[in-house]
């Protein structure tokens, strides 16, 4: 027995050790294949990476949001890296039945530690179990997150973890029969029973026993390794060991999700100068190799859970789009391709062949034939992703916010729409009309300039126009930046009055850019066309400079001494999409301004008590998080606080919220095109409300509330929602409940109002 445990384990654990070895140098080879960011992109200020690497594994900050899953999953994962050495006592135990490692064997702190992780890793993936299981798709159909996963691999895993910890658990109770634990029953204070039972076992029996579990505790362990060796594309395994580089690389050193600012486009580890690009420059990504090293890192560490599945608005309104199932397929084929691609195959931007027909003759037939598939492509043309796939993506960031290893996959479908706009024009027709709208008018809806003034014929006070009324923004408190939708869209606009009739009534001074003011470009860059939106950014940063009193010199650049600190250079902004980009996308071209939400700011104006709602609004509200205030700028407090403080109104929370909120449909430039496939996100978005029986249904976003109302107007005239119910914008619904303070102050030095309190906007890198 004993030598047929030693010939079986040693031969597993070299032939697993050697694969394990040579697939670890595969995927460095691998992973190198991808495209190199900028200097400095992913390994800046190490030490915080590390410290954010070690605070997501400890504190497992995005697995506990799912309570007991999270838990369980903690011990399970604890317990794999922190019982290796008992791996090492087993081998040991294969020659020696009473071996017990150096200097730790039989300390009684390390044998209590590994009395309880074994335990507590053998239930936790008792746990586990029963959820896949009670979750599989022959259950629960497409709502499963893990209809689509690879079920063989999971199984695999989990059925390996529930065998060796059981098996430690019988050695512990072996070993605490051999070394006779009398006064020593604290380091066996879980497994004292077996010890018990094997009690009155000989001693050639025990060690017959330990020998046997001692074999099989190796076995498993390089039966594992062999198989993942293996099969490299099993992320669900390799996730354990990929996770910590991932996490470490992640675009946020601090810790922030890949949400919030869009990474510019580069190309050769370069920003591309559209003005001037160059001859090799690649546009977007039309092949897997031309994702970045991080992409590939990206598509291997992929977990299979799910998570992002069951949160994705595309996927649970019965469209095509799952960001897991994205992932695996990107996985897939580069893993697929692999070989050709190490052969130094691949594809140039003309089309031509890197590597030689020599080159290529010994790699598998396989590989070659996914080497010719398109990345994007319907079933008929063999593309990898299906293009209504790409263009179901809302960017709403619930997939990023809720992976556990920090995969961003927002930034590799825009990679991927960017090839699909700039070179080959495949896009929703829809969406052609903004493009045109935005490079002729400056608008999504095409419409003249001056338009952009009309809203202000329905005011009873002055609102002064940088350009028009003052020369500059020196003696104002805040530029009012009002967005396409708030200044051009009817809905819109009664949200553009309202936060200006406050702003007038608290005494808060401010100004607006008119006509100078153009689209932020959100949609187009989400859409693709980074060349436009860098176009419409940069001459909204010089208007914006220019109107803060800054002056450049030739080249274009701010004169030192005319510059002004980021603190000097407040704007608010009603759409979570302009804040969004004015605050973090705009500092990659220059522009680096203070910018709040309007909620932000009335929230402060009503803790000061210059604003006063007193008089009630009776009913039920219910708040919905549009999710680029939410999600992309973590700001979910002030509309509720704005709520709580306007009386007579009761909140109800929907079953979605926060940050878990669910999209309306309108990112992702999705509010200029058609929703064809399956369920409208509104639709969805609205009934989830409606489930509450409101009154009112509240949000902070004009996108949001075009999209809501339409919804609720088509409801109304089917009859499923009452004719009262409301969608109101919160700066409508304060307007509603505020008078006028008795001695409302009015100050004329911006100075003389605090800046009130508001997270830091997504550092860009």
């Amino acid at each position: 027995m004993q030598l047929a445990a030693i010939v079986v384990s040693l031969v597993l654990t070299v032939v697993g050790m050697a694969l394990f070895a040579r697939v670890i140098a595969q995927f460095f080879r691998f992973f190198r294949l991808g495209q190199p960011l900028p200097a400095g992109a992913r390994t800046d200020n190490p030490y915080q990476r590390s410290v954010t690497l070690v605070r997501e594994f400890l504190g497992h900050t995005r697995m506990n949001r799912w309570g007991v899953i999270g838990f369980a999953h903690w011990f399970v994962a604890i317990g794999f890296l922190t019982l290796i050495p008992i791996l090492v006592q087993a081998i040991g135990q294969l020659f020696a039945a009473d071996f017990r490692l150096p200097v730790i064997g039989g300390w009684l702190p390390w044998e209590m530690y590994v009395e309880f992780i074994t335990v507590m890793t053998t239930v936790g993936i008792a746990v586990l179990i029963p959820v896949r299981l009670l979750s599989l798709p022959s259950r629960a159909g497409r709502k499963s997150r893990f209809a689509g996963s690879t079920a063989w691999h999971a199984y695999f895993v989990e059925y390996v973890i529930l065998t060796i910890g059981t098996v430690i658990y019988v050695l512990r109770g072996l070993e605490g029969a051999m070394h006779h634990v009398e006064g020593y029953e604290a380091a066996f204070f879980l497994s004292y029973p077996l010890v018990k039972a094997f009690g009155g076992l000989s001693t050639p029996t025990l060690e017959t026993l330990v020998h046997l579990f001692a074999g099989i505790k190796v076995s498993v362990s390089f039966i594992w390794m062999i198989v993942v060796s293996l099969k490299a594309d099993m992320s669900v395994a390799w996730h354990r060991f990929l996770g910590f580089p991932n996490i470490w690389f992640k675009r946020d050193a601090a810790g922030g999700t890949a949400l919030g600012a869009l990474l510019p486009m580069t190309s050769g580890g370069r920003a591309i100068d559209f003005a001037d690009p160059g001859e090799d420059d690649v546009f977007g990504v039309s092949q897997v190799e031309q994702f970045s090293w991080k992409g590939l890192l990206d598509f291997s560490t992929c977990t299979e859970c799910g998570r992002c599945q069951s949160q994705c608005p595309a996927w649970n309104t019965g469209k095509p789009l799952s960001p897991k199932l994205l992932i695996m397929s990107l996985r897939d084929n580069a893993h697929a391709k692999a070989p050709y691609l190490l052969a130094g195959g691949g594809r140039t931007t003309e089309g031509e062949e890197k590597a030689t027909p020599q080159q290529l003759h010994n790699v598998p037939a396989a590989a070659l034939t996914e080497a010719e598939r398109p990345l994007v492509g319907t079933a008929q043309d063999n593309g990898v992703i299906d293009p209504d796939v790409l263009w179901s993506c809302t960017t709403c960031g619930a997939c990023v916010e809720q992976c556990p290893v920090d995969i961003e996959h927002i930034d590799h479908i825009v990679d991927m729409r960017r090839y699909q706009v700039m070179i080959e024009s495949a896009f929703p027709s829809e969406a052609g009309t903004m493009l045109k709208n935005l490079e002729k008018k400056g608008n999504p809806w095409g419409l003249a300039k001056k338009q952009r003034l009309e809203w202000l014929k329905e005011l009873d006070f002055d609102v002064p126009v940088v350009g028009k009324d003052i020369e500059d923004l020196t003696d104002v408190e805040y530029l009012y930046w009002v967005g396409c939708a708030g200044a051009l869209e009817d809905r819109a606009k009664k949200t553009t009055k309202a936060f200006a009739e406050l702003l007038h009534i608290a005494g808060v001074t401010f100004a607006i850019m008119g006509g100078d003011e153009k689209c932020t470009g959100d949609s187009a860059r989400r859409l693709g066309n980074e060349p436009l939106f860098q176009e419409l950014g940069t001459q909204n940063v010089t208007a914006l400079n220019t109107a803060f009193g800054e002056e450049t010199d030739d080249d274009g650049n701010i004169t030192p001494e005319s510059r002004k600190p980021k603190s000097a250079k407040k704007i608010v902004a009603t759409c979570p999409h302009c804040l969004n980009t004015l605050a973090n996308e705009y500092p990659q071209l220059g522009g680096d301004y203070d910018v709040i939400h309007h909620t932000q700011l009335l929230q402060h104006l009503v803790d000061e008590g210059r604003l006063v709602p007193l008089t009630p609004v009776e009913g039920i509200i219910t708040y919905h998080d549009p999710c680029y205030l939410g999600r992309h700028n973590k700001i979910y407090t002030p509309p509720r606080e704005i709520i709580a403080n306007v009386p007579g109104l009761r909140n109800e929370e929907m079953h979605r919220h926060k940050e878990r909120g669910f999209c309306c449909g309108a990112g992702g430039a999705r509010m200029w095109m058609e929703e064809r496939i399956g369920k409208r996100i509104n639709n969805e978005r609205v009934d989830e409300a409606l489930s509450l029986n409101p009154d009112i249904v509240s949000t902070a976003c004009p996108f949001c509330l075009v999209m809501l109302t339409d919804s609720v107007n088509g409801k109304k005239n089917d009859g499923t929602a009452k004719d009262t119910l409301q969608v109101l914008d919160v700066a409508q619904l304060l307007l509603t409940s505020v008078t006028t303070p008795t001695n409302p102050t009015n100050p004329t030095n911006p100075t003389d109002t605090p800046h009130p309190d508001h997270p830091t906007p997504h550092p860009v890198q």
